[in-house]
């Protein structure tokens, strides 16, 4: 029930597919894409016990700061969002813009909701989760189909290339687990997305949709977003394993006026499994040719140029402690306004809760400490408030623990099924079991 929501549109225009590919968030956990796949690793099972495991999520999370800010996105109540009608959509990445006389700019797109933010309590989520797995979905679906179409208004921030320019190392214009300040870039209105139809066939029209950040068209261009220089890449791979080689030629997902029998193709690609257009009917496969093959449309291929400049090489990415302003501004910043002055007190009560109760289950005493210590570097009250619930609901279970290990607990075991004896497994050549079950380690 708590997890960031995708948010993704497919622009059919003359010029091609413009796919926006956002979260319901304005955030994200990293800004450096070589970890991303660890961090999803900590979101899934642990490779040994195939359980659930909060000692990985909070030993990834304290040890990479930048994540606090999303961290605290999630377990506010914008974690349970109720439904899809009722949340924002936003590019979270800035692009680059760029008009008719090749004047570029970055932007930022928001998507916010006509129907208004409304969210889910943490005990609503989960008992929805179970009772109503569907709830989301049949909520969209019902409101279209009663023609209570939903909306959403679209907004741009706008920030200049000279302005990109001016911020210090710790305010990077790119890093994505940051927003841009609205006062400094406010929202300009610039159009409105209506759902006013549901697909006719769910498989067809949806499970086959292919959303990738690398479906641009002219005047839409990648920034300088290490994040969204990675995901141009890794999407596609995704739908080719997914959807096979050919999956562009999916209705749902093939430009406007593209024929599949076409005589005349636009591109060279061939063959391949599940190939279903004309395979390019003997046209050449190979560019250029002297046999009146595609040729780029020069006028819509031109990119806006950029100067770089500086060392290449690979450079960490965490904010370096030189000293404790530079930190503070760096990575906990934008995160302590968020908990100060965004939430109110009930906000701030049920955010620290829902963490608590998650961290209660961590078992590593060093990983819930260090835990501990980056909601305290945010803010001392965020550290606090976190510290007394985990304290609080460890005694609680310790002590509910006691309680069934007594005789009333006892007498619940059904003496068809009484306890079997296991032999006691001593530790061989040194060798023991790691703690959170990742295999030996050495004595």
């Amino acid at each position: 029930a708590r997890d960031p929501r995708g948010f993704a549109i497919k622009f059919y225009t003359e010029e091609g597919n413009w796919d926006m590919v956002g979260n319901n968030t304005p955030i994200f956990f990293l800004r450096d894409p070589l970890l991303f796949p660890s961090f999803i690793h900590t979101q899934k099972r642990n490779p040994a016990t195939h359980l659930g495991d909060p000692n990985m999520v909070w030993d990834f999370v304290s040890l990479r700061p930048e994540t606090i800010h999303q961290i605290s996105f999630l377990f506010s109540d914008r974690g349970t969002p109720n439904g899809y009608r009722h949340m924002n959509g936003y590019s979270s990445h800035a692009f680059k813009n760029v008009n008719e006389k090749g004047e570029a700019c970055y932007v930022k797109y928001h998507f916010k909701t006509d129907q208004g933010v409304s969210n889910l309590s943490a005990q609503q989520a989960s008992k929805l989760s179970s009772s109503d797995p569907d709830y989301a979905t049949r909520d969209l679906y019902n409101a279209i189909a009663n023609q209570n179409y939903p909306s959403w208004t679209l907004y741009i921030q706008i920030m200049s290339l000279s302005q990109s320019q001016s911020f210090d190392s710790s305010h990077d214009p790119f890093d994505l687990t940051k927003v841009w300040s609205h006062k400094d870039y406010p929202l300009h209105e610039v159009g409105r997305l209506v759902l006013d139809t549901n697909p006719m066939d769910y498989f067809a029209q949806v499970e086959q949709l292919a959303f990738s950040p690398s479906h641009l068209i002219p005047g839409i261009e990648p920034s300088p977003d290490k994040m969204l220089q990675a995901r141009l890449f890794s999407y596609p791979d995704t739908h080719r394993h997914r959807l096979g080689v050919n999956y562009q030629q999916l209705p749902v997902n093939r430009p406007l006026g593209v024929l599949l029998s076409s005589s005349k193709d636009h591109h060279y690609r061939r063959d391949g499994n599940m190939n279903v257009s004309s395979n390019g009917n003997g046209a050449p496969n190979y560019f250029p040719n002297s046999f009146g093959g595609a040729i780029p449309d020069s006028a819509s291929n031109q990119w806006h140029s950029d100067t770089v400049h500086g060392v290449t090489g690979r450079h960490d990415t965490s904010v370096k402690e030189k000293n404790e302003n530079e930190n503070e501004d760096g990575d906990f910043a934008q995160c302590r306004d968020f908990f100060l002055h965004v939430l109110d007190e009930g906000g701030r009560d049920r955010l620290t809760t829902n963490i608590a109760n998650h961290m209660s289950n961590v078992t590593s005493d060093i990983v819930r400490s260090r835990a501990i210590s980056i909601f305290d570097r945010v803010h001392p009250l965020y550290g606090e408030m976190v510290k007394a619930k985990v304290e609080e609901i460890r005694r609680h279970k310790a002590s509910s623990s006691d309680d069934e290990n007594g005789e009333d607990g006892a007498s619940m075991i059904s003496p068809l099924n009484p306890p079997r004896h296991v032999p006691e497994i001593h530790a061989r050549g040194g060798v023991a079991v790691c703690p959170f079950g990742f295999g030996s380690a050495k004595l």
